[in-house]
């Protein structure tokens, strides 16, 4: 097993996120607790590792070496949270087969906290969503997708709360527009609401709720050529209350946590891990009366 680590650290204070030169000591002798947010984007059905004679990613992926790091980082850490932002169906005779039954079982046996929709979500239709969902023990997260008039209505949850450790971690999904990506027939009536007004009206809701850690699962795709279109980074450029976004669509490499920009000049981490399962993307957060956050890659 490969590994590559890279670092980015932070303190957050009741004025937000602030970039730090390096890990500071612990503030004022008071025991931290840690938090250890594991996540990925994109698997897309990839159950299997690549084929040792890929021209690109030789034996790379797979479920049973993504789990056998999940659980080695649980062995070792005791408050660990495990995220998906998106796109876990299609792209492998898995999907076709099993109609996206096979991908929520093994994400359920993998312990999965919570994931939101991507565009490939609906491509057996709202139906066939909710008959795989059916297999998934964690919740869907989606906030500006409006399910009201649709087979999926009470199926998902705008946002969710998870406590470790006495520590309060909101979670919050947001997806990409269907229009033009997805088959009418296959997203129904499902509305599409602005993830930036919705983005912001759910993070002032979780932080009203007391949430000390504010996290988006985003499959708008990190960055576009037009800032008119909505990415990862126009939204942490429009919002605020945020700590953190996950992202998805756009099957981004990231090499580090790119740091943003909010509304009122806070920062926020921003992070993506590619497609098809070949990363696992780790942020640590050690929590005293200040936040230092540690930022690792696990290839796979």
């Amino acid at each position: 097993m490969k590994r590559r680590s890279f670092f980015q650290q932070f303190i957050l204070s009741s004025g937000g996120i602030l970039l730090a030169p390096k890990i500071m000591a612990q503030a004022h002798n008071r025991k931290a607790k840690k938090i250890t947010i594991l996540h990925t984007n994109d698997t897309h059905s990839n159950i299997d590792p690549f084929p040792e004679n890929h021209s690109k990613y030789p034996g790379m992926g797979g479920v049973a070496k993504r789990f056998e790091i999940i659980e080695k980082i649980r062995s070792e850490e005791q408050n660990v949270i495990l995220l998906d932002a998106g796109d876990i169906f299609q792209g492998t005779p898995y999907f076709n087969t099993f109609n996206g039954n096979l991908e929520m079982k093994l994400m359920s046996k993998m312990g999965y906290d919570a994931s939101t929709m991507g565009n490939h979500d609906f491509d057996i239709g709202l139906e066939g969503f909710k008959l795989a969902k059916k297999h998934a023990n964690f919740p869907f997260l989606c906030s500006n997708y409006d399910f009201s008039n649709t087979l999926l209505k009470n199926e998902t949850e705008p946002y969710h709360v998870f406590n470790k450790d006495g520590i309060k971690i909101g979670v919050f999904g947001i997806g990409v527009e269907l229009d033009g990506l997805v088959s009418k027939g296959n997203y129904g009536d499902t509305v599409y609401q602005n993830p930036i007004k919705i983005a912001n009206r759910t993070a002032e809701i979780l932080k009203q709720e007391g949430c000390d850690l504010i996290i988006c699962l985003s499959h708008l795709g990190f960055s576009y050529d037009s800032r008119e279109k909505v990415s990862d980074l126009v939204l942490a450029s429009q919002t605020k209350n945020i700590h953190v976004i996950i992202g998805g669509h756009t099957h981004t490499f990231l090499e580090k946590p790119i740091i943003e920009k909010n509304l009122i000049g806070e920062l926020v981490l921003v992070n993506q891990v590619g497609w098809a399962g070949i990363q696992l993307g780790r942020i640590d957060i050690d929590i005293s009366s200040k936040m230092k956050r540690k930022s690792n890659i696990e290839i796979i």
